[in-house]
């Protein structure tokens, strides 16, 4: 897993390139979920390249809209039910650590409480 923190003012777009470059060609194909904030031509195209498969849907103001997988598309709420346990972390959601290095700590932290709190599940 990587991730990268960026300023607020910073475009989803130019960040999601810049780590699905660091990510690299995975072994196999894979299904990329990405939010429509990432649907431009660039980020799917750099996607294909790499050899993801990316699953995001066409704005509705697209001359040629694409087909994707609308089953696939859906499990994206796994992710988002992930941001929204980070952010019952205070320390996260306000962003309290001045220093990148002790945020980046913090998410490890708050990621590895939440992996052990959903083996422990019944």
């Amino acid at each position: 897993m990587i991730f990268a923190l960026s300023p607020g003012q910073a475009g989803d777009g130019p960040q999601g390139r810049a780590l699905l470059r660091r990510l690299g060609r995975p072994n196999r194909p894979l299904h990329l979920l990405m939010d429509k904030a990432y649907e431009g031509n660039e980020t799917r195209q750099l996607a294909l390249d790499l050899g993801y498969i990316p699953v995001v849907p066409p704005l509705k103001t697209r001359v040629q809209p694409w087909q994707y997988d609308r089953e696939m598309y859906k499990r994206r709420n796994e992710v988002e039910r992930l941001f929204r346990r980070l952010k019952g972390f205070r320390r996260i959601f306000s962003r309290f650590d001045k220093l990148d290095v002790m945020f980046t700590g913090f998410i490890n932290f708050a990621l590895i409480a939440d992996g052990l709190r959903c083996v422990n599940r019944p």
